[in-house]
């Protein structure tokens, strides 16, 4: 695996926005968001809803972005955990990749978003296979003959799950770049225990709006009140683990989607982690111990935050402009049609 330092020099952003807690929360702000709706405007004008097929009866809903001529190909971008295919860096990313050519897919997991009514079956971390299927429906559908992949946080994590299992599922997939992926949930876990309340609270608060959406639809299914009466992520976490994915313990739970120690080492697929060394959710040093493979590029920045990795008030990401990259370099070796175009436009 190859890792680099990344410099001052290559990402360094603005004044006000060295700090982690800024980047990190600036980045699902309101604020942000009005920013990236107006750069987006033609991938969210082009969109179509699509519900796509997880297998065993699963339905998954995305947003499908195809450019109106000639395209360089499809990009599918995986969100984190209680976020969406609305969330500011999916539409930020995906607006940046449509500007310069490319079909977009933004995917929701099982209760991201409005699709809570999907599915009866709650989601957890491990259901990869139904991930894995929406992909692959995707790719039939699309009559893609390659494709690349981004993820974030969560979504990062599964994008590398995606990675290792796209040979033997007949994924034509051939580039994948993950965000400060979940590389140990438990690390991650204890991460948001030890630090700043703010992004533990913030995460109960999303899960608590989500379960309470699933409630209305299917009251009956799950012990919703016992749950709420619980504190912390931890509790609340082992309590579905235990009583309704199936798992032994938290910790097995965990150790499903972990993908620590030598998980990466079989993964085939030319891919880039990208990482921030002042990250308050993702611990940088999770990322010390990942296996040699030349497959995988790691980098780490300085600053950047869990996600973020603003460069400007503009509200520009420096994450967006890697990803824009490194899925260029993978179709580089196509002669672009006159019209595509060559450079985002900004608002």
């Amino acid at each position: 695996m190859k890792r680099t330092t990344i410099t001052a020099a290559t990402f360094r952003p603005a004044y006000g926005l060295r700090n982690t807690h800024a980047q990190s929360l600036i980045n699902s702000s309101g604020y942000r968001r009005q920013i990236v709706g107006r750069r987006a405007r033609s991938l969210l004008a082009a969109e179509r809803e699509w519900v796509v097929d997880g297998g065993n009866g699963v339905r998954l809903l995305g947003h499908y972005s195809k450019q109106a001529g000639d395209s360089r190909g499809l990009v599918i971008l995986f969100h984190g955990w209680e976020g969406s295919s609305r969330s500011n860096y999916v539409v930020g990313v995906g607006g940046a990749l449509f500007e310069q050519g490319f079909d977009i897919f933004r995917l929701n997991f099982r209760d991201h978003g409005d699709t809570h009514h999907l599915n009866p079956g709650i989601f957890h971390s491990c259901l990869l296979d139904e991930v894995v299927n929406a992909c692959k429906d995707v790719q039939q559908r699309t009559g893609v003959q390659s494709w690349a992949l981004s993820g974030y946080s969560l979504g990062g994590n599964f994008a590398l799950r995606v990675a290792l299992k796209a040979p033997e599922a007949g994924l034509l997939l051939d580039q994948v770049i993950a965000v400060c992926p979940v590389v140990s949930p438990a690390n991650v876990l204890k991460a948001m225990e030890d630090g700043p309340s703010i992004y533990e609270n913030y995460f109960i608060r999303k899960w608590s709006k989500s379960l309470k959406h699933k409630q209305s639809i299917f009251p009956d299914a799950y012990a919703y009140e016992e749950w709420h009466a619980l504190q912390g992520l931890r509790a609340r976490t082992g309590f579905f683990a235990t009583r309704y994915y199936e798992f032994e313990s938290l910790d097995h739970y965990f150790e499903g989607y972990s993908i620590a120690g030598d998980r990466l080492a079989a993964i085939q697929i030319p891919t880039t982690i990208l990482t921030s060394e002042d990250d308050p959710v993702v611990p940088v040093a999770d990322f010390k111990n990942l296996p040699e493979n030349d497959n995988i590029e790691l980098l780490v920045a300085h600053f950047g935050g869990h996600c973020a990795f603003l460069k400007n008030w503009k509200m520009e990401s420096w994450a967006d402009d890697l990803i824009v990259e490194r899925v260029m370099q993978s179709t580089r070796r196509a002669v672009p049609p006159q019209n595509w175009p060559q450079k985002r436009q900004t608002a």
